[in-house]
Formats: structure tokens, sequence, C-alpha cells
């Protein structure tokens, strides 16, 4: 399957993010007056251009295999009237992709995409870095191929967003000619307007989060002996404990919404069946839990599927 997408001509990773926002005083100075300025600029890039600055470290030989320099980019939204940003931080992202990568591809596969040496040298950037920046951290999580489970313990399904996006239609005034309506992609060839891919995200306040992730938690290990799903969680609440507490927590299914059919996507109530589950344990009702939990894995393995598919 092609890794690009009929919908904007750029390439697509088949990835779901976990993203946090945190407002401007969380961050320090001189930080906090850059993201201010930065944010009110009103040029805020997206997830495409995010990903078209990545692969471009790709293309020279040898390939650069993490950023140079750190990414002052982000993410800006407004909630209740305050500004909250989501740092890129690209080159973090990088490093710690590429730890992750050594143990999901074969050492020839490996060597063929990034020869050692570029990876021993990145490798040892990163620990030169780490002895300064010892308690670093992303503010964007993601996943290949599907959402984990325990992200969907963070929402509820009413924060739930779904755009199906637009189908092409013909131009009325021709390449070139006029505006296009806010939303829009520019005409293409034969003045035609491209799609507008859809959007599949859940977003909710960080109080809301942690205290969902506490819950499922405290339910889980009532109900389970033992489960990487326990280690999972609490990893995962770790890891939003060290933000501000008046952050916004986003969950996007990112290029994901190109390989699940239209109807199935309008369809997914991931975060639903999570709560039903959870509810079903809280309530010593085991069968239900399981037919929930079944729903669920049953639908996001057939997405992984997908990967394989020519």
């Amino acid at each position: 399957m092609s890794a690009s997408s009929g919908f904007s001509g750029a390439p697509v990773p088949y990835a779901s993010y976990l993203r946090v926002y945190e407002p401007l005083a969380a961050f320090p100075e001189p930080e906090r007056g850059h993201w201010k300025r930065y944010a009110a600029g009103g040029r805020h890039p997206t997830a495409q251009d995010e990903l078209r600055q990545s692969l471009a470290g790709l293309v020279p030989v040898p390939p650069v295999a993490v950023p140079v320099h750190e990414s002052r980019e982000a993410f800006v939204s407004v909630v209740d009237d305050v500004v909250v940003v989501c740092p890129w931080r690209t080159r973090l992202r990088g490093w710690m992709a590429l730890e992750e990568l050594a143990d999901r591809l074969p050492g020839p596969a490996l060597d063929a995409m990034l020869p050692e040496v570029v990876r021993e040298q990145a490798t040892a950037d990163y620990q030169r870095w780490r002895e300064h920046n010892p308690d670093a951290r992303p503010w964007i999580r993601s996943a290949t191929w599907h959402v984990p489970v325990r992200w969907f313990a963070l929402f509820d399904d009413a924060e739930r967003h779904y755009d199906p996006g637009t189908e092409p239609e013909a131009a009325e005034d021709g390449p070139g000619v006029g505006a296009a309506a806010e939303g829009d992609q520019p005409a293409g060839a034969g003045g035609q307007k491209q799609r507008i891919a859809p959007v599949m995200r859940y977003r909710t306040q960080m109080v809301q989060a942690r205290r969902r992730v506490a819950r499922a938690l405290r339910v889980l290990r009532d109900s389970l002996d033992d489960s990487p799903l326990i280690d999972a969680l609490t990893d995962t609440g770790r890891w939003l404990e060290e933000f501000h507490p008046r952050s916004l927590v986003e969950l996007d299914y990112g290029g994901l919404v190109h390989v699940i059919p239209p109807e199935r996507l309008a369809e997914d109530r991931s975060a639903a069946r999570v709560a039903e589950g959870l509810a079903a344990l809280r309530e010593g009702d085991g069968a239900r839990a399981g037919e929930a939990y079944g729903v669920l894995t049953d639908f996001w393995r057939s997405v992984r599927e997908l990967q394989f598919a020519s």
C-alpha cells in the first residue's frame, strides 16, 4: 500500500497521535515569549507540514536520521479564550523513534533505511543531549497502524469529533480564478478542488483525563491479577502528570482516516467501548466486559492488518 494520500499529494504516515497542549503560563522564559509571539503570528502549520519537514531529512545521502536543531514549531489551539500550544519537539521525538525502530525492523532492513554509522552518530548525540536535559519529555506520542486501547480511557464518547471531509467538486470559476472557501484545498488541474480528508479526534481537559486514568486503573487492579494494559495505562498516567493541570489532551486518528473505510470510521465508538468494558468490570460482569473488549480488538486488528495489504 502506498504511503501517500489522494487528498493532498503529500505522504501520509498511518499513525495516530496523543498530544498535550499547554497554556503559555506553563513555559519558562524565554520560551514562553517565543510561543506567545508564535501563537500571535497566525501562521500555524499542520500535521502534514510537520511530516514534510521530517521526511525531508531522509532525502540526502547519507540521510539525516534526526534533525540537527530542535523544531521551534508547534500546534496551536484556543480553549476558553486561553491559548494553548503543543510543541513539536521533532528532534527529541526523532531520537526516541530511532530507539524503537531498532526493535521493530530486522538488521538488513534497518541498515538499508538508515546506515549503521548514521544511527550510531544519532545515538551518541542523544546521549550527550540527555546529560544536559534529563527531564525532557515530548508533548506528542504516536502509534503506527492503530490507536492504543489505553488512550481511549482518557476520553468520553461525548468528546468525540468526526468530520467526514468533502468530496472533490469542480471549481465554478475555473483554475486560478476566485477565492477558495475557508477550509477548502486549492483547485487542482481542470479546476477541480481536492478532497478534504476526514478528521477523527477526541479532546478533553487534563483534569478529566487524569481522573479517568485513575478510575480506570482502580477498576483494572481490582478486577485483574496482572495485565499489560495496567502497566501501559500507568505509564500514560505518569506522562500526563508532567504537564500543566490546565492543559488540553487530544487523541487524533491522524493518517488512519485514510485507510479506515468512511462508513466504519463514522460508526467507530472506541472510547465508548472502553468505558463500557470498564463499567462492566466494575460491576463484576466479566462476560459483558469481554464482549466490549472483543469488539474493540477486532476493529483495531482489522486496521493493523491493512499494513500488509498490497
